[in-house]
């Protein structure tokens, strides 16, 4: 949709220029994905942390990308749940990195000082990045349903 309404293409040079943003990943230092995911409580602390991260910079596609409002806030809602439930499956749920409320509110203000343009294209980045992590965090926990004992 974003393609459509925008002209927002997934190669853009201009997109890749402005990737400065600081969204939670899985990255090389975590090492392999199957090493990651051996160590479980490190891989349930990380997707809650990031799953929290993710919280400001959806709250921003919500007042940013007014058109699809109903569907942001059903986004952001149904991250906050998944974050306390994956929260909660953690050994020393205190661990989970939780962004306080300076932390959000500075990264707020960055995001809402962008431009028209740049507003579209860190919209684009922000969902691109979290559909990526939605992808491995769907493995990760269907990964552990399958080697621990929980429900989801």
């Amino acid at each position: 949709q974003m393609c459509e309404k925008f002209t927002v293409c997934q190669n853009s040079m201009e997109m890749l220029l402005h990737n400065n943003l600081n969204l939670p990943k899985v990255t090389e230092e975590d090492g392999d994905f199957l090493t990651f995911l051996s160590f479980q409580d490190k891989c349930l602390r990380k997707i809650s942390s990031g799953l929290y991260t993710f919280q400001t910079y959806l709250k921003y596609i919500q007042e940013t990308f007014i058109s699809e409002n109903q569907n942001a806030e059903s986004l952001s809602y149904s991250t906050e749940h998944l974050a306390r439930i994956i929260r909660q499956m953690v050994i020393n749920p205190e661990e989970v990195i939780i962004p306080d409320a300076a932390t959000q509110e500075s990264l707020h203000t960055k995001l809402k000082s962008t431009k028209a343009w740049t507003q579209k294209i860190t919209i684009q980045l922000i969902l691109r990045d979290f559909t990526s992590f939605m992808e491995k965090t769907v493995r990760a926990v269907r990964y552990l349903k399958n080697t621990r004992s929980f429900s989801v």
